[in-house]
């Protein structure tokens, strides 16, 4: 017998608050709506039933996810456009598109569904696979490259900064003399190593051993934190009048580059003591959402992996220069 195919096996995380959060703007004909990471389609396809006048434009880096996503989306083939980009080419996309603005932008941060559940990815601490981690499967480094090629400064600087990892030093140093013996290829070698690096007391809480390396791995292999730093002023300065954006994260690096850049720009540009804030100077964004907000119990008890999630939101209340 054959399992599911990954959109039925796939759950969107906060669907119906994310969908209430950007459909008030793309309820006009010819709206847009981006969704930056579109992975399986599962939060498009919600966006595509529910606001008949909107128009979609998917971006992923996973050839594997367009595919499936473009299957899973073929009903509304006449009201999609899916490119093979990371999200932070978005200026570039809708350039070629020609399109000027944008009424809405998702960003479900993070790897997918689909690729933990495929072990030959090597996304997942808990089964034994290549070392490849890559999102993009063209893209020129893998985790393995990484282990093999860094040095042991630079293993410990990316556990630490990436994993939030205490003992990052003590691992990357074990990582250089293992490798001596033999390279690094496979991922049950790698969780092993870090297992016995770690002190068996501080084992006990946090869950999986090797969780925060293999994160911070994939986050160094797919340049995620820098790509999300680029990306978002770019998705804000796309944003027509009274657009809207969703940004999802699953861990505290991403959650703190998205609430600083949504802050920023919800703050006004003319110095703190001006006792009158010129006209067009106001803050061009209006925060949608009080801090992150957090899935319900009964969702994490349905779809596990939403346990982490955190979603803020913003919409644009004045155009470039002008008062809204």
């Amino acid at each position: 017998m054959t399992g599911p195919e990954p959109s039925e096996r796939h759950v969107p995380v906060m669907l119906d608050r994310v969908v209430a959060l950007l459909a008030p703007a793309l309820q006009q004909p010819g709206s847009v709506l981006v969704d930056a990471t579109l992975g399986l389609g599962g939060h498009s396809e919600a966006f595509l039933q529910r606001c008949p006048e909107a128009r979609l434009i998917g971006l992923d880096r996973d050839p594997a996810a367009l595919r499936l996503a473009g299957e899973r989306l073929a009903p509304y083939a006449g009201r999609t456009t899916l490119v093979h980009a990371v999200y932070d080419e978005l200026p570039r996309v809708l350039d070629e598109l020609g399109v000027p603005a944008i009424d809405g932008i998702l960003f479900d941060l993070g790897v997918s569904s689909m690729q933990l559940d495929e072990a030959d990815r090597g996304f997942a601490y808990a089964q034994d696979a290549p070392l490849d981690m890559r999102m993009d499967p063209t893209a020129p480094t893998t985790a393995a490259d990484v282990l093999n090629t860094y040095s042991a400064a630079d293993l410990a600087r990316i556990l630490f900064q990436y994993g939030e990892e205490k003992f990052a030093r003590k691992i990357a140093d074990r990582i250089v003399r293992a490798r001596e013996t033999e390279p690094f290829s496979h991922s049950a070698r790698l969780s092993e190593l870090v297992r016995d690096a770690i002190p068996q007391a501080a084992r006990r809480t946090g869950g999986h051993p090797a969780k925060r390396t293999f994160q911070a791995l994939r986050i160094e292999v797919n340049s995620e934190l820098d790509v999300l730093r680029r990306a978002l002023p770019a998705a804000l300065g796309a944003l027509a009048l009274h657009g809207r954006i969703v940004v999802m994260s699953y861990h505290s690096l991403e959650d703190r580059i998205t609430k600083q850049t949504l802050a920023a720009a919800t703050r006004s540009d003319v110095p703190d003591d001006l006792p009158v804030i010129p006209a067009g100077h106001e803050p061009y964004l209006k925060l949608l959402t009080r801090g992150a907000e957090r899935p319900t119990e009964d969702e994490v008890a349905e779809n596990p992996r939403a346990a982490s999630a955190r979603v803020r939101a913003a919409e644009r209340v004045r155009a470039k220069g002008l008062v809204a």
